[in-house]
């Protein structure tokens, strides 16, 4: 591939096309459909409970305030995402998209960390099934249940992705059915008014004391809450089998965005607004099914459990079919040995799905089900930081080198989105540097894994000469 800074169309762009020996995804999903896969794979449900209890946990009912701020930041990542996927709508993702504007090692530095975390991710997702399911069986072996839900999604993934969206369609419609009952059990006969929640946030300190929420507080628990949004841009992976991707991956983004703003922020201002007591529920062990069973009892309470339960399978799901993708790129670029990458890059001849990448995946995320959770948080916990930092500076540089002159979507106030994405950003490490038990440890990680990815690739993977950026034939 040339230098990135070069404005001539490389070998492997848009307007070449690729070999016609390429193994070829099939194209055929609507934009509805990827944007069925990419809800699932947020999971607004399996954000609402339990990431937004750790939001509550430390700002309180300041917590709205970090959603807002968390949406804000959102908003701007969407606009990068959309741009840079209407340029390249490929099932590499990101790493596809940072060495195509950025440059190969950047690029694969950015696979390294995909492809760690992506598999972790899945297991620990799955591992929230049994903590949910345990309201209606008590004593379920958490790993054991994580690794057959694990397994069963794989099966299903390796079905025709068509399918598999409307599955995660049906899945996604109980899962959003539930976080519409939570919010009708705050909003129709709250317990304070919106204006306290906007003017008087209040929170818990350690020792239980309930009083006026700390401005920085509200600001740390941001930094959480931005990452309960995350997954909009996982559309790009669907690219290569979604009909006219180049406009259709940037409105299955900013969709995604916006129906998980609202589908995450109104049951948690729901619950700050509808709680008998805001004491009571900042000191609750689980403080959804304390505000549920508060509300309308265990009944309703072991029916919602069961509703998320099922939503974090769908994630599991929905994860595995995206990061089959990127491992199924990850071999047609012959970014391993030979003989792997043509086994990565096998596609089912019946149903045009990667196959052998998403066994891979799911045999990987199975054996991950049984590693210790908390090992699991710490190695997951920041790479994503460094992925979305990747994507502004790969936004910036394809204006500035026009390599992503050809893209369909333009964001607007360029280049207001990524330089703000940034800032942001750079206080989500600063945050976590803070936090010597689970961020400090993360960065600590996330650089290591850079470190060896780029090793990899500056000792094996150059010197091989084999890494080819390929796409779609048909990606004109």
């Amino acid at each position: 591939m040339p230098d990135p800074s070069s404005s001539s169309p490389s070998p492997t762009s848009p307007q070449h096309g690729r070999a016609p020996s390429t193994p070829a995804l099939r194209r055929g999903l609507k934009v509805l459909g990827t944007l069925l896969i990419t809800l699932s794979a947020i999971s607004p449900a399996s954000s609402v409970f339990i990431i937004a209890p750790g939001v509550v946990g430390q700002a309180g009912s300041g917590a709205l305030w970090s959603f807002l701020l968390a949406a804000v930041v959102g908003v701007f990542m969407a606009f990068v995402y959309a741009e840079l996927a209407s340029a390249y709508p490929l099932s590499g993702g990101e790493y596809a998209i940072v060495a195509r504007t950025l440059g190969k090692l950047p690029g694969f530095v950015t696979l390294g960390l995909l492809m760690i975390t992506q598999l972790l991710i899945i297991a620990v997702i799955a591992l929230g099934v049994g903590a949910y399911l345990e309201v209606l069986v008590p004593g379920l072996p958490g790993p054991v249940v994580a690794a057959v839900t694990t397994v069963g999604a794989t099966v299903l993934a390796v079905f025709d992705v068509k399918l598999n969206a409307w599955i995660t369609g049906v899945f996604l419609v109980i899962e959003l059915a539930a976080l519409a009952v939570v919010s009708a059990l705050g909003l129709v006969d709250p317990a304070r008014p919106l204006g306290e929640l906007l003017t008087s946030p209040v929170a818990a300190s350690p020792d239980g004391v309930v009083g006026p929420a700390a401005l920085g507080l509200i600001a740390g628990a941001a930094a959480v809450a931005i990452f309960s949004y995350n997954g909009y841009g996982s559309a790009v992976y669907f690219g290569e089998e979604t009909d006219d991707a180049h406009r259709g991956i940037a409105r299955a983004i900013l969709w995604a965005l916006a129906i998980t703003v609202a589908s995450e922020l109104i049951p948690v201002t729901a619950v700050l607004l509808g709680a008998p007591s805001l004491e009571e529920l900042f000191g609750a062990e689980n403080m959804m099914s304390y505000f549920v069973t508060a509300q309308a009892g265990s009944t309703v309470n072991a029916v919602i459990s069961l509703a998320v339960a099922l939503a974090i399978l769908n994630a599991v799901l929905a994860i595995i079919l995206i990061t089959s993708r990127m491992v199924f790129s990850t071999g047609r670029d012959a970014a391993w040995p030979g003989a792997v990458s043509r086994a990565l890059a096998a596609i089912h001849p019946r149903t045009g799905t990667p196959w052998v990448a998403t066994l891979v995946t799911g045999a990987f995320a199975t054996a991950l089900c049984f590693a210790d959770k908390d090992f699991l948080l710490v190695v997951t916990a920041t790479s994503i930081v460094a992925v979305y930092a990747a994507l502004c500076l790969a936004v910036l540089n394809g204006r500035r080198n026009r390599s992503t002159a050809h893209a369909a979507y333009r964001m607007p106030w360029f280049p207001l989105a990524p330089l703000l994405a940034l800032a942001a950003l750079a206080y989500v490490v600063w945050q976590n540097a803070l936090d010597p038990a689970v961020g400090r440890p993360s960065l600590a990680i996330t650089a290591g894994i850079g470190v060896v990815s780029a090793l990899y690739y500056l000792l094996v993977v150059r010197r091989r000469g084999a890494w080819e950026l390929k796409g779609a034939e048909d990606d004109a």
